[in-house]
């Protein structure tokens, strides 16, 4: 598959996980492929994963892979990757904000103020550095008169998941979304949150492994960590894809529309079981 040759995109928090698989289903469809995280050597993470090799992945799928160190923290090396991606290429027509900070505490049961203050940095890496990210594309895809801003999101935004500094990076991405979407209007920009299901990652897998029981049936229904770029590269193809800007979608609906599988598998929505989004007020204030 190749309809997105000559599309250029860029991935954060690609070392493993969402991020590789987006990477990975862009790259199977013909597209240039940034990369980044902070994992250059295996060892640097508890979990397997490195941007090389992501890139790697990539490049075998069918697209071209390019690895960047990043760390999303820090607002001159995102700055200087954009650059970089506008001396190389000259444009950038995807971005997906993906990059993160996950605390091996996240799941654990308990109030808030009884785990590490540390799982607030969530709201620095997976929410700060998504709109600085987005601050450094959105000029080059209005230039371009041309492009599509994806945030991966979650359940999470609509029911108790994880906590409240979980639960509020996912909100604030959503609405990173609605609102961005109003300032790229006229720009044939589009921007959107996605909501994933679980994914069959290796931080699930190292999850449900610790408790089987609890956790019997899931793996089955989980989504593959490819299917969300599968339909990033169906959304940025679609001739109206502006009619859903500023939209939160839920993933597994979105495929039932486009008529995309998981591996020859349906994924569920869970919107019956957690929520669904809340679309944005067609109010505007300036």
């Amino acid at each position: 598959m190749t309809s997105l040759k000559e599309t250029i995109a860029v991935v954060t928090g690609a070392s493993r996980g969402a991020g590789k698989g987006i990477a990975v289903a862009l790259g199977a469809q013909g597209a240039t492929v940034y990369v980044t995280g902070r994992s250059l050597n295996e060892g640097d993470a508890a979990l397997p994963g490195t941007v090389g090799a992501t890139a790697e992945a990539v490049t075998r799928a069918g697209g071209r892979g390019i690895a960047v160190a990043c760390d999303h923290r820090d607002d001159a090396q995102v700055k200087a990757l954009f650059e970089r991606v506008e001396r190389e290429q000259g444009r950038i027509d995807i971005l997906v904000n993906n990059a993160t900070f996950l605390h091996d505490q996240l799941i654990d049961k308990g109030p808030f103020w009884k785990k590490s203050l540390a799982l607030v940095d969530i709201l620095d890496v997976g929410l700060r550095s998504a709109y600085v990210a987005s601050y450094y594309a959105a000029p080059l895809m209005a230039k371009q008169n041309n492009g599509l801003i994806a945030f991966t999101s979650s359940f999470g935004a609509s029911c108790y998941m994880h906590g409240p500094a979980y639960g509020a990076q996912k909100v604030g991405v959503d609405k990173f979304a609605k609102d961005m979407a109003v300032d790229l209007r006229g720009y044939n920009v589009a921007a959107v949150s996605i909501w994933m299901g679980m994914l069959r990652t290796d931080r699930t897998r190292r999850v449900m492994d610790s408790e089987p029981q609890k956790y019997a049936g899931f793996w089955e229904i989980a989504e593959s960590p490819e299917f969300t770029g599968h339909l990033i590269g169906a959304l940025y193809r679609d001739a109206r894809r502006a009619e859903k800007s500023g939209q939160v979608l839920i993933g597994a609906e979105l495929a039932a529309e486009y008529g995309l599988s998981d591996e020859g598998r349906t994924p569920p929505s869970h919107r019956p079981m957690l929520g669904g989004p809340t679309q944005a007020h067609p109010a505007i204030v300036e």
